[in-house]
């Protein structure tokens, strides 16, 4: 591999910019060159306030000296320095910096969602073609080893066909981000957009995308968007048996669950994030282990992939903006299918 360090322009310092910036010091081969924020406590290394709803480190002071701060956006996506852009903005935000800092030249790794339309997504993707640039969207579960391992199986063959899978995602309303954007579904998508994405993007990594899907849920009036969500998804292969629950309906004190019940031919395996334990593996002859997997940081496995593949000029796969497009897809037209009461068409 070439030796060259990346270096890193990190647009955005809510929760997940901080964690992409303090994750970036685990990276071989990148540096964070320069930050971008308009809040002018965050440019000083004030990150007290900075909250989220996962066990990463967020707040605190940090050094900022030796990088560039930014208070204006065009002028980080066009700083001559940064090869990669790695765009941390409030959802509605992400298409039109992601399209000005691709147009610079730049890579870019927009956080998950990779925008809020179809249509934004499309000339995302196309951009980047016509530039000849990465764009990565940082769908962050490939990388969690609890939910790689089911990959890995799937992939192995090891305990059969994957036949049936129930994914969950529940949290809290999040109210920890500058401004409350999450609470307005025009800035977040709401729930079934800006959560539930992780889990559409793990059914089309492991499926690809369904023929239909059906989803029966609640609409929250007042933000006029699902808080509460079960999804089935059928697949051409009537083998194939997938669920997905999720939304914001918990009450303040719940904060976070994910995980899943896979069904594989000649084994079951289990995930709960609340236990707080490895996943459970139910064999055939009757005995039940926990499966030690790898404990990584996945936002640290998942910036040192976007690096590499920069560094090694490969095509970044497990960041597909193309894969992200569908997901995107495959959440509206859940969305779709809970408006109407009934199912809808994902592939026409």
């Amino acid at each position: 591999m070439a030796a060259k360090t990346v270096k890193v322009a990190v647009v955005g310092l809510g929760f997940m910019g901080v964690t992409h910036y303090r994750s970036y010091k685990k990276v071989k081969g990148a540096k964070v060159v320069a930050v971008f924020s308009r809040d002018p406590k965050k440019l000083a290394g004030d990150w007290r306030n900075v909250r989220g709803n996962l066990p990463t480190e967020t707040g605190g002071w940090e050094d900022l000296s030796g990088v560039r701060r930014y208070d204006n956006l065009d002028a980080i996506l066009n700083d001559p320095d940064a090869e990669l852009v790695d765009i941390c903005l409030p959802t509605h935000l992400h298409a039109e910096a992601t399209l000005k800092a691709l147009q610079a030249g730049k890579h870019v790794l927009v956080e998950k969602p990779i925008a809020l339309t179809l249509r934004d997504a499309d000339k995302m993707v196309e951009t980047a073609q016509k530039v000849g640039r990465f764009l990565m969207v940082g769908q962050v579960l490939r990388f969690f080893p609890e939910f790689r391992l089911l990959k890995e199986m799937q992939e192995s063959g090891q305990y059969g066909k994957l036949k049936g899978l129930h994914l969950r995602r529940i949290i809290s309303k999040p109210t920890w981000a500058a401004d409350n954007w999450f609470a307005d579904p025009k800035k977040s998508g709401g729930p079934i957009i800006d959560l539930h994405i992780h889990d559409a993007d793990f059914v089309v990594f492991l499926f690809g995308l369904p023929e239909s899907v059906f989803t029966t849920g609640w609409i929250d009036p007042q933000r006029d968007t699902p808080e509460y969500f079960v999804s089935q998804y059928k697949f051409a292969d009537s083998d194939v048996t997938v669920t997905a629950m999720g939304g914001d309906a918990a009450m303040p004190k719940w904060v976070f669950e994910h995980g899943y019940d896979a069904f594989f031919e000649k084994a079951t395996v289990e995930f709960n994030s609340r236990w707080g334990k490895p996943p459970l593996l139910f064999t055939e002859d009757g005995k039940m282990r926990e499966v030690k997997v790898k404990a990584i940081d996945a936002f640290v496995a998942e910036l040192q992939y976007a690096v590499d593949c920069i560094r090694k000029n490969e095509q970044p796969v497990l960041l597909s903006a193309e894969s992200a497009r569908n997901a995107l897809l495959l959440c509206l037209k859940e969305a779709e299918s809970l408006a109407k009461g009934k199912p809808v068409k994902v592939i026409a």
